[in-house]
C-alpha cells in the first residue's frame, strides 16, 4: 500500500540537528522514519508518531534492511536527510590515520551508500529529494579541521555530481550548510583537539581553534533553524541547489566568494586568537565578565 503522506527517512536523528529536522518534518504532514545507532535517545521521536530504527550509515546490510522495509511498509519514500556524521579534529599530522578513514566511512562513504540505497525507489517513482546536511566547513577550511573539512568538502562535490546524474530521473539533490549552531558538539571538539595535541607542536593553535569553537557554538543558532530550511528544501517546487543557514553561514559563504585565500587565512587565524582571549577573559575572576558556572563545571 502506497502511503498518502510523503515519506522521509533522516539519518543521525537521534540528538541536536537530526532530532529537530525528524520533528519538523514530522509536523508539516510527513511519515518520518527516523534511524540511528542511539535509539534508546529517540523516545521523544517515537512519541511524536515518529517511526524510530537503528541504522549505521556504515553498515550497508543495515542500510538496506531499513530501507527495504520503509518501502515495504509505505510504497514509497520521498525524502531523504543524510545528517548522520560527526568531526575529527586535530592536525593532519598528528590524527591517526585509522580515525581519518573513519571520519570518510561515515560523513562521505555513509551519504553515498544511503543515496544509492534510495535511488532506485526515486527513479521508479521519477521522484523525490536527496537533502544532504554539509556545512559551512564545507567550503571553509578551519586549522586543525583538516579531516572534517575534507569530508564536508566532499559531500560538497559529490553532491553536485549527483543533482546532474539524477535530474532526468526527476531527483533532487540539495545541499545544506549549517553554519555555527548551539550544541554539546563544539566542547567535545575542542576536547577532542586538546587530547590529540597534548603538548607537542601543535598545542597553542589547538587551544585557539578549541576556544573558537566553543565562542562560535555560545552564539550559534538553534537546531530548529537548521530544521526549517531542510523543511523547506523538502517541499518546495523548485529548491536551490544549497543553502547556507545558521549562525554566520551566510556571511562567511558570501566572504569565501568575494575574499583571496591570504584574507580568509588572516581572518580565521585571528578569529582564534580573539575567541581564546575572550575565553580566557570569561574564566578569569579579575574580569567583570567572570562566568561562575564556568568554574563549577571545571
Amino acid at each position: 500500500m502506497t502511503s498518502k503522506r510523503p515519506v522521509a527517512l533522516v539519518t543521525g536523528a537521534s540528538s541536536g540537528i537530526g532530532f529537530s529536522i525528524a520533528k519538523h518534518l514530522y509536523r508539516h504532514g510527513f511519515t518520518v522514519y527516523a534511524g540511528a545507532r542511539r535509539v534508546y535517545q529517540m523516545g521523544g521521536l517515537e512519541a511524536l508518531g515518529i517511526h524510530t530504527t537503528y541504522l549505521d550509515v556504515t553498515d550497508t546490510d543495515n542500510i538496506q534492511t531499513v530501507v527495504k522495509q520503509i518501502a515495504a511498509d509505505e510504497g514509497r519514500l520521498d525524502v531523504l536527510v543524510n545528517n548522520a556524521g560527526y568531526g575529527v579534529f586535530g592536525a593532519i599530522e598528528e590524527v591517526p590515520l585509522e580515525k581519518a578513514h573513519q571520519q570518510f566511512d561515515v560523513n562521505v562513504f555513509g551519504v553515498t551508500e544511503m543515496s544509492k540505497a534510495v535511488l532506485p525507489i526515486m527513479r521508479q517513482q521519477q521522484d523525490g529529494r536527496i537533502i544532504n546536511i554539509s556545512s559551512l566547513d564545507g567550503k571553509i577550511a578551519n586549522p586543525l579541521g583538516g579531516w572534517y573539512v575534507g569530508s564536508k568538502f566532499a559531500i560538497e562535490g559529490i553532491s553536485d555530481a549527483m543533482r546532474l546524474e539524477l535530474a532526468d530521473f526527476g531527483i533532487k539533490v540539495i545541499v545544506i550548510e549549517p553554519g555555527d549552531i548551539k550544541s554539546d558538539w563544539a566542547k567535545i571538539s575542542a576536547e577532542q583537539l586538546a587530547d590529540v595535541a597534548g603538548d607537542g607542536p601543535y598545542q597553542e593553535l589547538s587551544a585557539e581553534a578549541g576556544a573558537f569553537l566553543k565562542t562560535i557554538s555560545e552564539f550559534g543558532s538553534e537546531p530548529s533553524v537548521i530544521a526549517r530550511k531542510v523543511t523547506f528544501a523538502a517541499t518546495v517546487r523548485r529548491p536551490r541547489a544549497r543553502y547556507a543557514v545558521g549562525g554566520g553561514a551566510p556571511v562567511g559563504a558570501f566572504a569565501r566568494r568575494v575574499l583571496p585565500d591570504s584574507a580568509m587565512d588572516f581572518l580565521l587565524r585571528q578569529s582564534g586568537k580573539l575567541a581564546l582571549k575572550y575565553q580566557n577573559n570569561k574564566t578569569d575572576p579579575d574580569n567583570p565578565d567572570f562566568d561562575d558556572a564556568s568554574e563549577v563545571d571545571e
